[in-house]
């Protein structure tokens, strides 16, 4: 019996050690952890892309629309071995197969970058399906937002930063656009350092920290899982969502409010709400969460046009970062290496579409 028991508490010691050089550390004694994530190589012309399916289903002539673009850009593109299944009217897969396919983009080592074809649903599922290890052991760049930000999530806690950013249902439809040569140029090397006007709702500050976050409904539920990077200390949390009412987002708020998420804030970035709903007298989405985040004297950003809106400009994950907003406007500069480029923007939220239109226009890029 003594012996089973040294037998079992080895083979456990042997289990939580496997990896841990490559994984971030745990916790803290308060609770809270430290983000350190390295940046995985930058792309070069002939480089191998993979285009996976982890969330819904996607239809082949995106992903193979997308594969062209990649070709134009000098990439070779590979399709991940499930792509194009469905299961269950949405998934593109089973869990198994969508877990898959992300395992077998990380351990190919031809493989330098991995694309997502599309959001919707079900990234949460893979939690506890892939060893942080397996990202850890070999950092690649990630690419996708909306509901892939549960696998945002997941490399940042492995240590490996990933970008915010075009998916296949958008790159399909917006090649040549803004979004998708400014993503294509930062997996090159080209760091952006963005510009935005002023906004009504900013609240000013100079603060710095590791940029963590995406898709509110999307990380929120994710809060004290292996996919939750907000527990870690010194955060810029960037957030954005799309045709949610005004309660969801305050719900989603205080999930992560009475997570001490944002007692761990250095500042706060907001991208879109597009379509959101306006059931309360609030000016805008941005001025209800302006009333969450004063209290804290922490600085926010508002309007940065990323997220589930036409325009979609890409932000590295687990970067350290750096956002100044002042009365005249606002920047944020990533502190990683790279050729860094002032980007100029315009508020893409200063003269917003009917809501019907924009879900509408939302809801093909999911």
């Amino acid at each position: 019996m003594k012996r089973t028991i040294l037998l079992l508490a080895v083979a456990a010691l042997a289990f939580a050690s496997c990896g841990k050089e490559n994984v971030n550390p745990g916790p803290e004694p308060d609770g809270t952890m430290g983000l350190n994530c390295v940046k995985p190589d930058y792309l070069v012309a002939g480089d191998t892309v993979a285009l996976i399916s982890p969330s819904y289903y996607t239809p082949m002539e995106n992903v193979e629309a997308t594969a062209d673009l990649l070709r134009s850009w000098g990439l070779v593109p590979v399709i991940g071995p499930n792509v194009g299944k469905e299961a269950d009217g949405k998934y593109a897969g089973t869990v198994a197969e969508r877990a898959s396919d992300i395992l077998w983009a990380f351990n190919n080592p031809s493989i330098k970058a991995v694309i997502c074809n599309r959001g919707g649903y079900g990234s949460i599922q893979l939690i506890g399906q892939i060893p942080l290890a397996v990202l850890s052991a070999s950092p690649k760049w990630l690419v996708g937002f909306s509901d892939i930000c549960t696998l945002h999530g997941l490399l940042n806690r492995a240590g490996v930063m990933s970008v915010h950013g075009p998916m296949s249902t958008f790159l399909a439809v917006s090649g040549s656009g803004e979004s998708s040569t400014m993503m294509r140029d930062l997996l090159m090397g080209q760091v952006p350092c963005y510009y935005l006007p002023a906004h009504p709702a900013n609240i000013a500050g100079v603060a710095s920290g590791v940029l963590v976050g995406g898709n509110l409904c999307t990380i929120a539920p994710n809060v004290g899982s292996q996919a939750d990077a907000t527990m870690a200390q010194d955060i810029i949390l960037f957030i954005e969502e799309v045709g949610e009412p005004m309660r969801n987002i305050d719900r989603q708020l205080r999930i992560l409010q009475m997570n001490g998420v944002l007692d761990r804030c250095k500042g706060v970035v907001l991208g879109e709400f597009d379509g959101c709903g306006s059931e309360f007298t609030y000016e805008s989405v941005e001025a209800m969460i302006r009333q969450m985040v004063e209290p804290y004297g922490i600085p926010m950003l508002c309007g940065f046009p990323a997220g589930h809106g036409d325009v979609n400009l890409p932000l590295v994950m687990g970067a350290p970062v750096t956002i100044d907003v002042r009365d005249d406007g606002a920047t944020l500069q990533f502190d990683i290496a790279g050729e860094q480029r002032i980007v100029y923007t315009t508020n893409v939220i200063a003269t917003p579409t009917p809501i019907a239109d924009r879900m509408q226009r939302a809801g093909k890029r999911l």
